[in-house]
């Protein structure tokens, strides 16, 4: 039977992970989990809440956190295709400020697993995307945060069209930078 596939990435302890899939003539077989073999793959995974979430294209969210309950993720793309960024807030890393993206896509049925410690956002690429989280702390709208997407210094190479603005939140308009974060939590 075909297994997991985790791959390490440029950032200590984010990764990307192919799921087992098990396609026959009657459809396939899809796990998205199993806490034994992703413990052995170093990822100790306490599930605590499930999100989905609909976006149309052009949609961004993010660059999302929590203060406290701060929460690793288990993220996937049940339909359509984003770029999935995540950037690494830990203090003490020295990959810290650093961002990767990822595309995920229901086609490539790719996931990623982002740490505690880390701000995450998307971009909707298709005409709309489903995405799937599992989350390891509950959600905590008292210590919520962000930090605003197009901020100079963390430089997300955000893949827009010339031109194009991405359709965002209010809230997410209105995140500080990444000087503000840094300021705010003495790194």
């Amino acid at each position: 039977m075909a297994s997991f596939a985790f791959q390490k990435t440029e950032i200590e302890q984010l990764t990307l992970i192919t799921p087992l899939f098990i396609p026959d003539e009657r459809g396939y077989l899809a796990k998205h989990f199993e806490a034994e073999v992703f413990a052995e793959n170093g990822i100790a995974f306490t599930l605590a809440e499930e999100l989905e979430t609909k976006s149309c294209r052009g949609t961004l969210r993010g660059l999302h956190f929590q203060r406290r309950h701060s929460q690793d993720k288990l993220v996937r793309v049940v339909c359509g295709q984003v770029w999935d960024v995540a950037v690494d807030l830990r203090p003490r890393s020295p990959t810290f400020g650093r961002w990767q993206g990822f595309c995920l896509s229901a086609e490539n049925r790719r996931m990623l697993y982002i740490p505690k410690g880390f701000a995450h956002g998307f971009l909707v690429l298709s005409e709309e995307a489903l995405l799937h989280y599992l989350c390891g702390d509950r959600y905590d709208p008292d210590s919520e945060s962000g930090i605003v997407w197009n901020d100079p210094e963390l430089a997300v190479d955000w893949p827009l069209a010339d031109g194009m603005e991405p359709i965002l939140s209010q809230r997410d308009r209105s995140f500080a930078g990444f000087a503000a974060f840094r300021q705010e939590w003495k790194t």
